[in-house]
């Protein structure tokens, strides 16, 4: 593949076909090595020459992500007021779980919200990004004016971003990773907003509908597992749900984040958009950072693997976070368990199946609970 496919003889766009692991890896190793050495400009002075010359991003556009941040805030306590608690508590859910329910049902609603949106944008309209990747560098230009409906996807996309660095250190249930999580949020926002002020905002809105689905399915799956056991009762449909959430959640991960994302995302950013655009901006830095995310999505998914088989080989017989209870020993932890809560098995496979489901996502658990600024130990 050694040019990039475009329009035919007739006008007729040519879809290039899916590269497999071997070319993604020789064909862009070989073109980032052979940039890198074309690459004699390169340093600081040209970073800054090139930030200048085609970074573009309005303040009406910055005033409209602070409001629009604002927004989700106000709404999310809103719905949690008015809402979530007062129906986690009609429902008896257990005392920490009513903390956790309106954070992960706020979650749920907004992934679903912005996937489908996604999803619509890459399926419902003449878009061709999903199915022809390297088209989204055709006709680049710096400065190109961003499609109203894209400029929105990362009006949403962005501004709730930007709540959530918020919402993590004074809504949600504080974790021991919250302080990662508030990291990464900024990454992230970064990453969006760069990636808009640059106009490669056609690749942002693939990558953004290629790691939502996996927030949809991990909310699912922790809101059943809040609902198995409540008001004194277990009930099963909740306990099949959340099962069946765990098995799609570990499914999609590698099919959506292992497998799509590299081969259609990974290869066009690599490869096809130095074949499109010779002297595109930050070439080198856009790849870096995508090549993490991609590392990060291999780790969690040897991460879920490796629980996997703990379970299904008897190593573990209980579905559960083993760091939840860190510092104390095995029978520690269960005595701790079995004492503070008095529970019956269903119960802890409740509680165990819920840690399991947050690790995958956080690579963490939880241990104290942050509730507007006020931080309290978390009972267990």
């Amino acid at each position: 593949m050694d040019s990039l496919a475009g329009y035919d003889s007739m006008g007729i766009v040519e879809v290039e076909p899916m590269p497999g692991y071997t070319d993604l890896i020789t064909r862009a190793s070989t073109v980032m090595l052979g940039a890198m050495r074309d690459c004699s400009a390169c340093g600081l002075d040209f970073s800054k020459r090139t930030l200048l010359d085609n970074a573009y991003i309005t303040w009406t556009e910055i005033g409209l992500f602070f409001v629009c941040a604002v927004m989700w805030t106000q709404i999310r306590r809103g719905l949690t007021q008015c809402l979530f608690k007062p129906f986690a508590q009609w429902c008896g859910l257990q005392p920490q779980d009513i903390d956790k329910m309106p954070e992960s049902a706020w979650k749920l609603i907004f992934y679903t919200m912005s996937w489908s949106y996604s999803t619509y944008l890459l399926f419902f309209t003449n878009y061709t990004f999903f199915h022809n990747p390297p088209s989204v560098f055709y006709d680049w230009q710096s400065g190109m004016t961003v499609p109203t409906d894209i400029a929105f996807a990362y009006l949403i996309q962005g501004s709730f971003y930007g709540h959530s660095i918020y919402a993590t250190v004074y809504m949600d249930a504080w974790r021991k990773d919250s302080t990662v999580m508030v990291v990464h949020h900024v990454i992230t926002l970064a990453l969006i907003t760069f990636s808009y002020a640059f106009r490669f905002h056609n690749i942002g809105l693939l990558v953004l509908f290629l790691h939502d689905i996996n927030d949809i399915q991990l909310e699912f799956t922790k809101l059943n597992v809040y609902f198995k056991t409540r008001g004194g009762g277990y009930y099963l449909i909740h306990d099949i749900l959340s099962n069946m959430g765990s098995v799609s959640f570990s499914i999609t991960w590698f099919w959506f984040r292992l497998y799509w994302f590299p081969l259609k995302v990974l290869y066009a950013t690599c490869v096809s958009s130095l074949q499109a655009v010779p002297n595109i901006p930050f070439y080198f830095f856009f790849n870096f950072l995508l090549l993490t995310l991609l590392c990060m999505n291999i780790y969690w998914f040897l991460f879920i693997v490796a629980f996997v088989v703990k379970v299904l080989t008897g190593q573990m017989k209980d579905v559960k976070d083993l760091r939840e209870y860190e510092g104390e020993d095995g029978a520690q932890r269960a005595a701790a368990l079995l004492n503070a809560q008095g529970q019956q098995q269903q119960t802890e496979d409740a509680g165990h199946l819920n840690h399991c489901a947050e690790t995958s996502l956080n690579n963490s658990a939880e241990w104290k609970h942050n509730q507007n600024g006020v931080t309290k130990e978390k009972h267990l």
